[in-house]
């Protein structure tokens, strides 16, 4: 008789009941309401405008899947946060990484639908699919659209950005600049963690005035500039270091040599450039996040997609970059290095 059993097969083949669970949970507020106090079945119910028939199946979930922790049973059990979703699920937390998952409840989880369309057409599936317009202009044209988007990005970033700052030898240079740098949230955590550091974030001219504010906020208006620009079309702004988080993965393989020539012609001898990403192991069998954000990267563009840091590696070499590092990060993520 076989030793074998379906059990890993259902468990991916029904992750989307887990993963609504959360995004919804996300979307209502309950880890925010949570962080004020613990709360019964009943209590959450009222306080999120949830049907009494949520509760306790809702909760209870949450509490299987290590999101909620439960004292006692039955109607005066007692619901409060995690440590882990009091601290990234609280939306007044400072390490709040919600927004890339209200971004995911609201595009993303829906767009997922058609994946064997995507796999079948190579063509996108997200707004474009019915419009025609490129990606960024439809989510750049709507200023409500736009700063979730930007909040979305900081959230998965924010953990990455924060390592590479610290973990990042910036000893031997003076200036940085981040291309695509929405938020300015790289360039204030490397100023943050660097004091010689001066930074530039440079991103399309719609997203400055939200770069502006929010390095005001971290206090690093001195330190910290933020441009707008095209970073196709305009040259690159020259500085010691280049980065891209999350940028390069949104191109095909064309625009994503392009960059890299940018690159290179942006940046001194000694100086380095540097993507962030959830880079795919090169045997391309272990980092399932990498590879999943790869087919992502199909529904929303149809040819971008993520890669290896061999292949990194190799488009750079043929851009004239001589060396090349792979610093691992936070999660599935890491930063691919190449010096010039």
């Amino acid at each position: 008789m076989s030793n074998l059993n379906p059990s890993h097969i259902l468990q991916i083949g029904f992750g989307f009941f887990a993963s609504k669970a959360l995004l919804s949970a996300v979307e209502l507020g309950l880890f925010t309401e949570l962080s004020k106090k613990s709360m019964t079945g009943r209590e959450i119910a009222g306080a999120l405008g949830l049907d009494a028939r949520a509760v306790p199946d809702f909760p209870d979930a949450l509490v299987a899947l290590g999101l909620l922790q439960r004292a006692g049973s039955g109607d005066g059990a007692r619901y409060a946060n995690t440590p882990e979703s009091g601290m990234f699920l609280d939306r007044n937390s400072s390490d709040y990484v919600g927004g890339i998952l209200e971004m995911a409840n609201d595009r993303l989880y829906r767009f997922w639908a058609d994946l064997t369309e995507a796999l079948r057409t190579g063509m996108p599936q997200n707004e474009t699919k019915r419009s025609g317009e490129p990606m960024f202009a439809k989510l750049y044209e709507v200023p409500e659209r736009l700063e979730q988007f930007m909040n979305a990005m900081s959230g998965i970033s924010a953990g990455n950005f924060r390592a590479f700052a610290q973990k990042f030898d910036f000893s031997k240079f003076g200036t940085l600049c981040d291309v695509g740098g929405a938020t300015g949230q790289l360039s204030c955590m490397v100023a943050a963690a660097n004091p010689h550091m001066r930074c530039t974030s440079l991103d399309l001219p719609n997203v400055v005035p939200i770069a502006i504010r929010k390095i005001a906020q971290a206090g690093l208006s001195e330190r910290v500039t933020a441009i707008g620009g095209d970073f196709f079309a305009d040259p690159l702004p020259r500085a010691d270091v280049i980065t891209m988080g999350m940028i390069l993965h949104d191109w095909n393989l064309a625009k994503k040599k392009a960059l890299i020539r940018k690159a290179y012609d942006a940046l001194p001898d000694g100086g380095a450039f540097v993507v962030i990403e959830a880079l795919i192991d090169d045997e391309r069998r272990e980092n399932a996040f990498g590879l999943l954000m790869s087919l992502n990267m199909l529904i929303e563009f149809g040819d971008a997609f993520d890669y290896t840091g061999a292949d990194f590696a190799a488009w750079c070499r043929e851009a004239g970059f001589r060396r090349f590092a792979v610093i691992p990060l936070t999660g599935p993520s890491s930063a691919a290095v190449a010096y010039k």
